[in-house]
């Protein structure tokens, strides 16, 4: 059994103005009583990384490491009003990096603090913070990684659900090693933290990238809640983005694709030849016509795609030669 670990929980933030007092209140709260338990040490702390937001985030943020309005103090100080250092504590982007960027952001200040352990989880508090107890136990227990998974989606839309079980489904086909109904929601140990940190890509894509680190890991499962408040920040848009992401950046099955699209194009243009000829022997030349703008028409699309899937993989080259920075922390509180 591990000692009690140094615990740092990292919340990334984008215009959560609407759900941050809430959010820092439960948090707290949780952080005293695992403290008090003797679960965690009396130093862990709230880290919330704002990701260039464009409202009052960052401000709420100052207040909260400050101790002021809505602050909670030390997990070992037992109040919301005594003396003592609050237990939060902020990072600010100097502009809007994303949430994968926001997360990796807090998980290398978790290293840099010393923490033994780090768990991210989103600002909204749909997952759910009592799961952060039966992590904090498998860690102790000896696992370096675990993962919050959802133990269903009943709160989800039926689109919105048919489409993560397609995802999954496709990445787990291109050979990507995924957990499914995993978000971002888990815990990593000081050892996968220092691994995750040798990771230098600028296309992060951690659902990807920590089961690849191969630490001995676990599971929790927990019922994902409703959104406290605001609007989602992964609207449709962000989510289809987010997943050509995640093949891009871990699969060259889409790439390898190509030559069999290519190959599939060909037999169909050779049938389509035959045909031609039989209708041009059988003085029914005219006829062919409709079968001439479909191999056009084919050929075109096969082209127009396989162009796309190799534009995606070289914009990903593009981006990643150049090295730059995956964010700039503009303030610390």
């Amino acid at each position: 059994m591990r000692p009690a670990p140094r615990l740092l929980l990292v919340v990334p933030c984008y215009n959560e103005t609407e759900v941050l007092e809430t959010t820092a209140r439960v948090l707290g709260e949780k952080l005293h009583a695992l403290a008090a338990a003797g679960q965690i040490q009396s130093s862990s702390r709230v880290l919330f990384v704002d990701d260039g937001s464009r409202d009052d985030t960052w401000e709420k943020i100052t207040r909260l490491a400050s101790g002021g309005a809505g602050g909670v103090k030390a997990a070992d100080s037992g109040a919301e009003d005594s003396a003592g250092p609050s237990v939060f504590s902020g990072l600010k982007f100097a502009h809007n990096r994303g949430h994968q960027n926001a997360v990796y952001a807090g998980m290398m200040e978790a290293l840099a603090v010393g923490a033994h352990c780090a768990i991210s989880l989103d600002a909204d508090l749909q997952d759910d913070p009592n799961a952060i107890d039966e992590m904090v136990a498998q860690y102790r227990a000896g696992s370096e990684v675990v993962y919050g998974v959802r133990s269903s989606r009943a709160t989800d839309t039926a689109f919105k659900r048919g489409t993560a079980h397609a995802f999954y489904g496709l990445m787990s086909a291109l050979g990507t090693h995924t957990i499914p109904d995993h978000a971002d929601f888990r815990l990593l140990g000081r050892a996968a933290l220092t691994a995750l940190a040798q990771y230098g890509e600028s296309n992060l894509f951690l659902r990807g990238i920590v089961p690849d680190l191969g630490f001995r890991s676990s599971k929790v499962f927990y019922e994902r809640a409703e959104r406290q408040a605001g609007e989602s920040k992964y609207p449709l848009g962000k989510m289809v983005a987010f997943a050509l992401d995640g093949i891009t950046s871990f699969s060259v099955t889409p790439i390898r694709m190509i030559f069999w699209l290519g190959g599939a194009s060909f037999l169909v243009a050779l049938l389509a030849a035959v045909y031609t000829v039989v209708s041009v022997l059988g003085g029914a030349a005219v006829a062919g016509w409709g079968s001439i703008m479909l191999s056009l028409w084919l050929i075109g699309s096969a082209v127009l795609v396989s162009l796309g899937i190799v534009g995606e993989y070289i914009g990903k080259i593009y981006l990643e030669v150049k090295h730059r920075p995956r964010y700039i922390v503009e303030e610390r509180v």
